[in-house]
């Protein structure tokens, strides 16, 4: 048996920006990982594995590892 649940928020002002900056994070960083991705498909012929992918784009973006 699936079971759903439905919520909905009323998020205030400060919320909705918080949400709209968030979001607009998350889909630039999933663009940049599928152009990467495709980029070294398109010359390799291999897709990366998904954890060796995100610990190499990690390391490139935050520069500690």
């Amino acid at each position: 048996m699936n079971v759903v649940y439905r919520f909905r928020i009323y998020p205030n002002k400060i919320q909705q920006e918080l949400f709209a900056k968030t979001f607009g994070c998350v889909r630039f960083v999933y663009n940049r990982m599928l152009a990467e991705k495709k980029e070294c498909y398109e010359k390799t012929g291999k897709n990366l594995r998904k954890k060796y992918y995100y610990n190499l784009w990690l390391r490139n973006a935050c520069g500690r590892f």
